[in-house]
């Protein structure tokens, strides 16, 4: 018995040292773990204050910005030379940009398809009889052709009748085009000679990247859709008459666009970072954001020029189209179907898109020459 008892004793001493082990480890062990926590914490914390720090800050909160503080001079060149700079570009590689161009129209065409011709013909009428009621035949058909083109774009006949579906495929051709139109300025300024081919088959890598971008400038434009909400609300409720809620109702309106075109040239530099391969977005909007501190005023004239310089463009080559259509049309009758004029129209849709895709990318390249 008393072997026993012996035998029993140790047993229960041993598991004493267990026991007594293994609560003293267990403090050890939760201290351990909050102290690599609390660590990890700390390390993530200096690492985005390290690269919060190491963007380009111009102006502070509750800081009075001087201008001599934050002006960075843009060694360009001027708005006619960069225009005419990127339609030489175009131009000069007709090679690569016309069958884009023929691609896009026929996908076009097939997906999601032309203006409708009864719908040309709606606006043709509606032209003609306010021609006739206000300017009574005197500029002739010439004006009358202008007034027809100026009034299907900006009625929106280009995209009147097109379904969900449709609209997603526009979207991706556009995605389509901006990003083989930025593949191929890339090589070519690098000194390569890229092949169509080429182009579609490499230039899609960052397509997510770019739908996020995308997302990005659709939610910067917020302020101009709550505006537009806002001021056709007013507009029906006869808001506007009382010239105090008018001048309120322009001051908040005012704000509101300011918002979007601080935001928004950022957002449009980043959508091209973005295309370069190994880019994320939040990166590409970082890095443009800081690109385009001080800058932002001489971006948007350059943009505005370049809409100038689209419309020219547009009044030069639709103008003779439509023209000679009415032209065609009144002496021929087989021709009243045809849709010539919208044919055109999606020929110049798709060009216009290609020159400002290019006209925005070069003025970023020589942004990023610049030594300011």
């Amino acid at each position: 018995m008393p072997k026993n008892n012996s035998k029993s004793a140790r047993k229960n001493s041993k598991r004493m040292r267990k026991t007594t082990s293994t609560k003293t480890a267990q403090p050890k062990q939760v201290k351990k773990q909050r102290k690599t926590f609390k660590q990890a914490f700390v390390d993530a914390r200096d690492k985005v204050w390290a690269k919060k720090n190491a963007r380009l800050k111009l102006h502070h909160s509750f800081k009075r910005s001087y201008r001599e503080d934050y002006l960075r001079p843009l060694d360009v060149p001027g708005m006619v030379s960069h225009a005419v700079s990127t339609l030489k570009i175009i131009f000069r590689n007709w090679k690569l940009f016309v069958p884009l161009i023929v691609m896009i129209v026929s996908v076009n065409i097939i997906l999601v398809g032309l203006m409708n011709e009864h719908t040309y013909e709606s606006v043709q009428d509606n032209v003609e009889s306010s021609y006739e009621s206000l300017q009574q035949g005197e500029l002739g058909r010439l004006a009358e052709a202008g007034l027809l083109v100026v009034s299907t774009v900006t009625t929106g006949g280009l995209t009147s009748g097109f379904t969900e579906v449709q609209q997603l495929i526009a979207a991706f051709l556009f995605a389509l085009i901006w990003l083989c139109t930025i593949y191929f300025l890339r090589q070519l300024l690098a000194g390569n000679h890229p092949k169509f081919r080429d182009g579609i088959f490499n230039a899609f890598t960052p397509l997510v990247s770019t739908f996020c971008s995308l997302a990005l400038i659709l939610f910067h434009c917020i302020p101009i859709m709550l505006f537009t909400v806002a001021y056709s609300s007013a507009v029906s409720t006869d808001f506007l008459s009382q010239p105090l809620y008018a001048f309120l109702f322009w001051v908040f309106g005012g704000l509101l666009i300011l918002l979007s075109c601080y935001l928004l040239p950022g957002s449009i530099l980043a959508l091209v970072a973005v295309s370069a391969p190994g880019i994320y977005p939040m990166v590409a909007i970082n890095a443009t954001t800081d690109l385009i501190q001080g800058r932002r005023t001489a971006f948007i004239v350059r943009i505005l020029f370049g809409l100038l310089f689209l419309a020219v463009i547009w009044v030069l080559v639709m103008l003779p189209i439509t023209w000679l259509d009415l032209f065609l049309k009144d002496h021929i009758d087989g021709l009243s179907g045809i849709p010539i004029v919208p044919f055109f129209l999606q020929i110049m849709t798709t060009f216009s898109l290609i020159y400002a895709t290019a006209y925005i990318y070069l003025f970023y390249r020589r942004m990023l020459d610049d030594e300011h």
